[in-house]
């Protein structure tokens, strides 16, 4: 039995994909090896053949392409200075520094990212 590769990148896969497409493996093959060694939710058989008709079609680029949008202003990082400022925050304050951000996004990066955890003391 293999080693699972926990987490792989997307690229990673992705490159894999090509490089088995290159071989002529067969996509259900492709699918297979994939899950044998990435685990059940590396990617579906739909992304499978999505890209390898991508890869038919001549693209080459494994990495994501630059999509149009507004980026991510506030990071894990900054959250974490802010609640280094002050230890008596709470979420509504923090949605006061980012208004740009939701409460629950904020509450996902505090209690989820950061592991913060409510404390009571008297």
């Amino acid at each position: 039995m293999f080693k699972k590769i926990v987490d792989p990148a997307d690229c990673e896969v992705r490159s894999v994909i090509r490089f088995l497409k290159a071989k002529k493996v067969k996509l259900a093959e492709i699918h297979f090896q994939l899950v044998e060694i990435y685990g059940e939710n590396v990617m579906t058989d739909g992304m499978v053949r999505k890209w390898v008709r991508q890869f038919n079609d001549g693209h080459t680029n494994v990495h994501d392409e630059a999509r149009s949008g507004r980026p991510s202003v506030v990071n894990d990082g900054l959250v974490a200075k802010k609640i280094r400022g002050n230890r008596w925050f709470t979420i509504r304050v923090l949605f006061d520094e980012f208004p740009q951000i939701s409460k629950v996004v904020l509450h996902e990066i505090v209690a989820n990212r950061l592991n913060y955890r409510k404390l009571c003391s008297r």
